[in-house]
Formats: structure tokens, sequence, C-alpha cells
């Protein structure tokens, strides 16, 4: 965990005391970690705030909102302990599932319900700090002198806008890796240091759709790479893991298409013109495209009515690529599940999504000073080493990483293919840029439309960019 950032997020990291101004865009997380777009079975649609305080008891209540379930119970330490540590503050957590906390939260922002402090994404917070639902936090965060350097280099800068309001303290990261299962891949003669090693191109797919196809077995029993094998008749998918992913495809093609040498925009922060056009995307989404036609991943019928970590699960495919907050769920399944590192591209090396999550405080808080102890308080290492401790996700903090992948690896799981990204400097960031909801809307059915219906995706991107260049201005 000790490993190096690469040096585009590095440079673009921005010292949190040296930041003026007074006055986020998935899981895909998931993960997350959560981190990122949301997993698809990480949280049901509610669950009960903890008690709220007794009227007249002196202390001033604070809510705080988040959507992981997996998550919820880490949290819940940390209130504790903060709550041990003074004795004027009490915190109220509620947990809603992904659609229905955003929900809450952009109308909550209108009717004055938002939460004091809610777990905030690097795909929603540039729109709340444009309108000003979210307060910066320059003026506290130099009061007290924190010192952005405990956090993983680059975390900070995710949540500093161009003008120099920072409107989150880091709470974690994740990457993205392949789960598999052992048995299937042991079957089809694939060991673990040859999954850790493949390498693929738009071209033929390179030694990742030859694992792939061996992995696919179809309903009598004919693998992918034997004389015989039905592509409209599959029992087990080789790849799992072929749905549009919306705007940036964090977990579904964007390491695919990065590792070949693309980019979203045109520069790695607040960028004002897409890439969506660049032959480098379109030939990596005609090929994830070929997956399907040959059988080696589900059609998206069968995606989208499961979600890849359920059809992972049953047994129906052999692999996925998921975000680290998603450890915890694949993990469940009945048989013996490994990781793997993404392959390498064209370019020669591999890739993965770079995202963090932060909390941020509505600026329609009643208590902006009580909501800012317990946001410093989840940015501190006595509240992250607690998560790390849940080794549900990676905490932003080294001590409470190193505990995440230290309980995983007692449990005997490896997170190897998930930190070797940090360590070999090949990742890139989440897309930060404004109009995140505009520009979902765009890419969001033109995604579907390429997967679903197999359309060239040349002349639906081409189509889609213009549309998004032309509303970034």
């Amino acid at each position: 965990m000790r490993g190096r950032v690469p040096a585009l997020i590095a440079a673009a990291t921005i010292a949190i005391a040296a930041c003026g101004g007074s006055d986020k865009s998935a899981d895909a997380p998931a993960e997350t970690s959560g981190a990122a777009e949301p997993a698809e079975s990480a949280a049901p649609a509610s669950a009960a705030p903890t008690e709220a305080p007794a009227e007249g008891d002196g202390k001033t209540a604070i809510k705080y909102s988040l959507w992981d379930a997996n998550q919820l119970p880490a949290y819940e330490a940390c209130e504790a302990a903060f709550e041990a540590s003074q004795s004027d503050i009490d915190v109220t957590i509620e947990q809603l599932g992904w659609d229905d906390y955003w929900t809450g939260i952009t109308t909550g922002f209108v009717s004055g319900t938002a939460p004091d402090v809610f777990t905030d994404h690097l795909a929603k917070y540039p729109e709340f700090a444009e309108t000003s639902t979210i307060l910066p936090l320059n003026d506290y965060i130099a009061a007290d002198g924190i010192d952005a350097s405990v956090y993983f280099p680059g975390l900070s800068g995710l949540w500093t806008r161009p003008s120099g309001d920072i409107f989150g303290l880091p709470k974690d990261w994740d990457t993205i890796a392949f789960a598999f299962n052992k048995k299937m891949a042991a079957d089809a003669g694939l060991t673990e240091a040859d999954l850790a090693n493949l390498e693929w191109n738009p071209t033929d797919g390179g030694t990742f759709e030859a694992a792939m196809a061996k992995l696919s077995i179809d309903k009598n029993g004919v693998r992918g790479d034997e004389a015989g094998f039905d592509p409209a008749n599959v029992a087990t998918y080789g790849f799992g893991q072929v749905g549009p992913g919306g705007s940036n495809g964090q977990t579904e093609w964007s390491f695919f298409a990065a590792s070949n040498g693309w980019t979203f925009m045109d520069q790695p922060f607040w960028g004002t013109k897409f890439n969506y056009d660049d032959p480098k995307l379109i030939e990596t989404l005609a090929w994830m495209q070929s997956l399907i036609t040959k059988g080696f991943a589900p059609p998206f019928e069968v995606f989208s009515a499961t979600g890849h970590n359920d059809l992972f699960k049953a047994g129906t495919t052999a692999t996925t690529s998921l975000g680290s907050w998603e450890i915890g769920d694949v993990i469940k399944a009945e048989f013996e599940t490994g990781f793997f590192p993404t392959p390498v591209g064209p370019t020669g090396k591999r890739a993965s999504m770079f995202n963090g999550l932060a909390d941020s405080i509505s600026a329609s808080t009643e208590h902006p000073d009580e909501a800012w102890q317990w946001v410093k308080f989840l940015a501190s290492a006595d509240c992250q080493d607690l998560v790390g401790d849940s080794a549900v996700v990676f905490p932003a903090i080294k001590s409470g990483a190193d505990k995440t992948v230290a309980k995983r690896k007692a449990d005997g799981v490896d997170l190897t293919a998930f930190t070797v990204h940090v360590d070999e400097a090949t990742t890139f960031t989440f897309p930060i840029a404004d109009k995140a909801a505009d520009r979902d809307s765009i890419m969001g059915p033109a995604m579907e439309e390429i997967f679903s219906t197999l359309a060239d995706p040349a002349e639906v991107l081409t189509k889609a960019n213009e549309e998004i260049n032309a509303l970034m201005g």
C-alpha cells in the first residue's frame, strides 16, 4: 500500500492549507467505496436512521446520510467514537439506497430537509458547488490546520474547484480489478499467474479474449475456444461485465479504453471538451460488442436483468470487472473467489479509474460549526482506522487502508489486484467536470443503444459527443 500514485494525479494534488477562498460527479463505483458507482446489491432501498437525541438534552443534533449499507456499521462505530470524544454533538445516521439517496439529497436542498452532512460523489459535487448548495470548507480547514499530506496523494485535489474552493475532505479511494471463479479457471486450465498477466487489443482481443473464450461454455459443454461452440446457447460466459456504464464506464469499459490510449476530455480536471468520438474509444466498444456476439459475454437483456455481481455469484459468468467497494459482495459467493488486475492494453500498461468519496456540508444546515466537527472526525485517522477494520473500502489515510489490506489477508483474500494500480502508477482520474447530469442524460441512452442493439459505436458516439460539447460551450 506504500505505492506510488500516478504523476497525473500527484501533479493535480492541491495542498489544502495553501488553497484560498472563503466565500463531487460511481460506484461504479459504484464503490464506494463506495467510493464510486453503486454496487448493484450493496444497499437496500432504505434503512432506519439511528435514534435521534431527545429534545432538551442540550446537545446539537446533526444528521448524516450515506448510501452504502455495507459501510453503515463502520460509520456507526465512528459515530460512537465521536460522541464519546465530546459531549455537545449527537449524530443521527441515515442510510438509503443509491437512487433514493440522491433523490433525497436534491429534493432536500429545495425543501430545507437535506442532511447536515452527507457522503458526496465526484459525479455530483460540481453541480452542488456551482449552485451553492454545499459549503466551501476553506476557512474551517485553515483555522484547524488540516494537513492534506495525511491522505493518499491526489485525493484532496479531486475536491477542489478551479476557484480554489474545497468542498470535501477525503474518506476513501477505489480502483478496478476482476473477480474470478477459482474452480472455473482451474477447470479451463488457467492459473492465477495466467490471469494476472493478460493483455488485450481491439483487433483480436489478445490473451484476455482467449482466456474469456476458454472460460465460456455452451449448453452442450463445448468451450468457446473449441469447434462447435454455440454462442446462442451459452451456459457460462467468460466475462460478465458488458453493461453500458453511463458517461464514465467506471467498472465496465473505461479501463479498456484508457489502456488503449483514450482520455475522457481535454484536461484531467474540469475539462470543457469531451472525446467520446475518439477512434480509440470507438474501437474499444466495438471489440466489447464482439465479445457478446461471440458468446463470451452475456447479451444486454441478460446483464441488465440481473446485474454483474449476481450473475457472477450465480455461476453464470466466470469473471467480472468490479470496483474495490464490491469486494465484500462477491466473496459471499458459494465458491472460492479470486481477483486479478485489469489486462495490459496496447499502450503497454494496464489501467484503472481512481475515484474517491468525501463528506460535504449542506449549505442549508443550521449548525455549520458542529457539522464541520463531524466532517473533520470522519476525515481523521481515528475514524478511518475504524473503517479500515471493517475492510469494506480503502480509507483515504494510509493506516486505515493498511488495515483493510491486513483484514482481508487474514481472511484469505489478496487485494493486490486492486492496489497494483496505485503501486504501478496506472490510474486515471474520474472525469470531473460541470453539467454531469446533463452529460449523463446524453451518454446514458447512447451507451445503452450501443450495448443493447449493438449499434455502430462510431455513429452513436459521434452524435452524442457533438451534443455534449455543444452543452459544455
